[in-house]
């Protein structure tokens, strides 16, 4: 049997690719790969904005707030840290961030992630242009490449695939400064921890960064639209993070909106709609996010969009034009780095004509970067009291796991959501830290449709914190049966 090229399975079409976030930076290096003449335009960098100012610095700085947490508890675990002071009597030293470090830390790692980014599609032999594109009809995209957008540059291809991202959205009565009224792209100017930082949206945004400010040491104060952090999220899973918000001395105000944010002579002040004011040093708007989509010529060249400006696409991220795919954040499907990824490649194998597997939004693991973290895939408890899907959901708390003894947790749990009758997982949620690499065991019990019987089986390793997934895998054994 004779398999053909890239070169000739690609047949040496040609691929556009508007914006090198992980979207379009995938949909390139699977063009490349299957042989196709690819040129990639880029405003900011290779990676975008993912990689430049939002998911790489913001994660970078969740990691660094991890580790005050894991100092300042080691004393939990009879670790204790002294200094010697005058006439040889110990001291308790005290947990300093120096935020100018820390931010410069993370900055330079995202730099670097991005120039890595680069020097990959340049080695796949990816043809990359700096400047603003848009496009020009369904086969062409026009880089404005010179200063004041004085030069041109003209790219004609077979496919075109617009990976253009999404900006913070800003409110008329709030808008950002870059010094105390701040979006998230915008923290990384800090010089030191914030001495009151209002955070306006408890979306996983939000939560994230109040989460890492408050394990940083900064007085936070999170106002929630809504009666709980994380609306929308598992309401298990929001309970645990807004106990661990209050004990962490972090204020919730729900049931809270903000009208307006103005800015003092030394810090800002928040208007509620009920006529509350809140006072702080800084704060940081987290209330969504706006597609990178007017002005590119989308419209023009007879592009869906939806009512908020998103590409519609369908679940190989083709748009309503043959021969143009939208991925990432621009688009209607789900808004997650991961996703946006797997689209960009998804849209080239189907473009090109590769074995293609239509994405499902019901197969997509997400998590919330928060301390602890909260993972999910599949469906939800809430699904099934909606009727979506007739199953049974089973929660373990971690506090009865071994391993979770060992290391001190104390917070999260382990939730299986299974078909009944037929004991197949089609969901689960965890509560912990790293709950982002325990997630994954259930996504493939998810995507392989596994059973709770077949995920039980399955050797854990003692003690491990997995082993709460085959525990709670194992006491849904009855479900078959029901």
């Amino acid at each position: 049997m004779e398999f053909m090229s890239q070169t000739s399975f690609a047949n040496r079409q040609s691929v556009a690719v508007l914006g090198g976030g992980p979207g379009g930076y995938e949909a390139a290096i699977a063009a490349a790969q299957l042989g196709a003449d690819v040129t990639l335009v880029e405003r900011v960098g290779v990676g975008g904005s993912a990689v430049l100012t939002d998911v790489v610095p913001s994660k970078s700085l969740i990691a660094t707030a991890d580790a005050a947490v894991a100092i300042a508890g080691a004393s939990d675990l009879g670790v204790q840290f002294y200094a010697r002071g005058a006439n040889d009597k110990p001291l308790k030293p005290e947990i300093a961030i120096n935020l100018a470090a820390v931010n410069k830390r993370l900055l330079a790692l995202a730099g670097q992630q991005s120039e890595d980014m680069r020097a990959t599609l340049l080695e796949a032999g990816v043809r990359i242009i700096s400047g603003h594109g848009r496009l020009e009809g369904p086969n062409a995209i026009v880089v404005a490449t010179g200063p004041g957008g004085t030069d041109f540059d003209r790219v004609e291809a077979d496919t075109v695939v617009v990976s253009v991202g999404a900006s913070p959205r800003e409110l008329p009565t709030a808008k950002p400064d870059g010094e105390r009224i701040l979006t998230w792209t915008q923290l990384y100017d800090m010089k030191a921890l914030p001495e009151h930082l209002i955070v306006v949206g408890s979306g996983v945004t939000g939560a994230e960064f109040a989460s890492a400010y408050m394990n940083l040491g900064a007085k936070v104060t999170l106002v929630s639209s809504r009666d709980q952090v994380l609306p929308g999220e598992d309401q298990d899973a929001a309970k645990v993070l807004e106990k661990v918000f209050t004990r962490g001395g972090m204020q919730v105000l729900s049931k809270a909106r903000a009208e307006s944010v103005e800015r003092t002579d030394d810090g800002v002040l928040v208007t509620l709609a009920d006529g509350r004011t809140v006072e702080g040093s800084h704060c940081l708007m987290a209330v969504g996010s706006i597609p990178n989509t007017a002005g590119i010529g989308l419209e023009e060249a007879g592009i869906e969009l939806t009512e908020s400006g998103h590409v519609r696409v369908n679940r190989v991220a083709r748009t309503s034009v043959p021969n143009v795919y939208a991925v990432g954040d621009c688009t209607n499907f789900f808004p997650l780095a991961s996703v946006a990824s797997m689209q960009g490649r998804t849209a080239v194998f189907h473009a090109l004509g590769d074995i293609v597997i239509p994405l499902e939004q019901r197969k997509i693991t997400a998590n919330i970067f928060t301390a602890p973290e909260i993972a999910t895939v599949g469906f939800s408890e809430q699904d099934i009291e909606n009727g979506e899907a007739d199953g049974i959901a089973h929660k373990l708390p971690l506090a009865a796991n071994p391993r979770a003894k060992m290391l001190g947790i104390k917070d999260g749990f382990v939730k299986v959501i299974a078909r009944r009758g037929s004991g197949t997982v089609i969901g689960g949620v965890i509560v912990a830290p790293r709950a982002s690499e325990l997630i994954y065991p259930l996504a493939i019990a998810v995507e392989r449709r596994m059973t709770v019987d077949q995920v039980a089986r399955v050797f854990a390793a003692y003690p491990s914190l997995t082993t709460s997934i085959t525990d709670a895998s194992r006491a849904m054994h009855a479900v078959s049966a029901v």
